[in-house]
This record gives C-alpha cells, structure tokens and sequence, in this order.
C-alpha cells in the first residue's frame, strides 16, 4: 500500500515526446530560416531541412496527443486534471496571440511608415507602388463568411454534447465544420494561386503572406483537431460530463475565426 494514490492528480510517466518535439520544431525553425534567408547559399536553399522538422513536430503530435486520449479513456483525467488541462490550454493560445502580434505588428509597422521610423506614412505610398491587391469583398469575404459558419456550427457541436448529451447532433456539427474548414483552405491556396505579387520583392507581399498564411496553418491544425475530436465523438469518448478535448478545439476554432476577422478588417479592407 506504500504507492497507493492518495491525491487527485495524475502523474505522468516519462516520456520522450517533449524533446522530440523540441528538437523537430529547431529544425524545422532553423531550415526555414535556410530556406527564406537572402544570405543563404544556393545549395542550402532547400526546404528539406524543414520538412524533417515538419513531420516530425506532427508525428510527436499525433503520438503524444494519442497518450493524452489514452489517460482519458482510462480515467486518469480527474476533475482537477480537466482544470490544469483547460488553463493549459488557455495559455498556449495566448502564446498564439502574441505571435499574431508579431504579423499584424510588422504589417502596420509597414504600412504607417513605408520609409522608415522617422518618416511618416504620407512620405511613402501603401501597398507599394505595383502591387495589385485583392478586392476583399469577394474571394475574402466570401472566405470570411464560411470561417463565421464554420464556427457556428462548432458551437452547435458543443451545446449538444454539453447541454443535451447528444453524440449524433454533435457529430453532425463536426462534419459542417469541418467541410467549411477544408473549403476556406482550398478557396485560400486558389487566391494563393491567384496573387498579382509573390513572398519576395516587396514587404507588402511579405507581411501578407506572412500572416494569412500562418493563419492558414492554424486553420489546417484546427480542421484537423475538429477531425479527430468527430472520430472520437463516434467512439463515445465524449459525454455531456467529461469533454475537454473537444473544449480545446472549440475554443482554437473561434480563436482562428477571430484572429481572421482581424485580418480581413486590417489587411484585406484598411491596407488595400
């Protein structure tokens, strides 16, 4: 009886998925650094080294995410566990919002004086003279209004397990999200593909790039988070009681529809 639990929390075995991660999330830092620095060389040039790093980072996702559901399944996740996981959680988005202020920061830092610190912005001309920007009130909008949708429908997903126990209604929820979801990634890869001005050459197209393209990552993790929890969901891992993983994609789902609301209103309307 000496290691009987005494205590609500539970304590976790060793694991290598933290440094794992750690060291694929410095590779893939360090060869997308290779791969955009204007002072790289030509030869190094690649994206490989990010790409070793990139599927590693998802891999130490799934599998360690893959543990998290285990300790759920088998009750290690006390009601003072689901706590911590919540605040957990709640921290690393507001770790999300500061690296959107680095875009959005960089975006207006450029735009408000083109010519630098000391120069006003009516000394310079915003976006660049050239660039062809997007028409926000058709592609993005149209964009703006499947995100909003998509996160109604999550909502949705998350009343009916929460408040009426219901698996099917929420599994519903999950499969409109999610299709709205994957149709804003394709409707953006087509505007992509439609741009007048590239990543390189201007800052324009830098902080444009920058920022709605990491915002489409976080749109690619959150369908994908949505897709696991809708797996999960016809499990019957989640009840009206015990349901914080879908807590967690609920709230990164409104925090990437917010964070584009942002975006349209910033760089797609104010800096067009």
């Amino acid at each position: 009886m000496a290691h009987e639990k005494n205590h609500d929390y539970h304590i976790l075995h060793p694991s290598v998925w933290p440094f794992i991660g750690a060291v694929s999330g410095f590779i893939m830092l360090f060869g997308f650094v290779l791969a955009f620095g204007q002072n790289t060389p030509d030869n190094l040039k690649q994206p490989y080294l990010f790409i070793i790093g990139m599927i590693g980072v998802l891999y130490v996702m799934y599998a360690w995410w893959a543990d998290v559901i285990r300790e759920s399944i088998v009750g290690d996740h006390t009601p003072v566990v689901r706590i911590g996981l919540r605040y957990g959680f709640i921290m690393f988005i507001m770790s999300e919002v500061m690296f959107f202020s680095a875009w959005f920061w960089a975006f207006f830092k450029s735009a408000l004086y083109p010519m630098g610190p000391e120069s006003p912005a009516v000394d310079g001309v915003w976006p660049p003279a050239g660039i062809e920007t997007f028409d926000p009130w058709h592609l993005p909008l149209i964009n703006t209004l499947i995100l909003l949708c998509s996160g109604a429908a999550a909502t949705w997903a998350h009343h009916a397990i929460a408040h009426e126990n219901n698996r099917k209604d929420m599994a519903t929820g999950l499969i409109v999200a999610i299709i709205l979801g994957v149709l804003f990634t394709v409707f953006q890869a087509y505007e992509y593909s439609h741009a007048a001005f590239g990543f390189s050459g201007n800052i324009y197209g830098a902080t444009f790039f920058m920022a709605t393209g990491f915002h489409g990552f976080h749109v690619i993790v959150g369908t994908i988070f949505l897709f696991v929890c809708y797996l999960r969901v016809r499990a019957g891992h989640f009840t009206a009681e015990r349901h914080v993983g879908y807590e967690a994609a609920a709230w990164y789902w409104h925090f990437v529809d917010v964070v584009w609301l942002f975006l349209f209103a910033s760089i797609y309307i104010w800096g067009s």
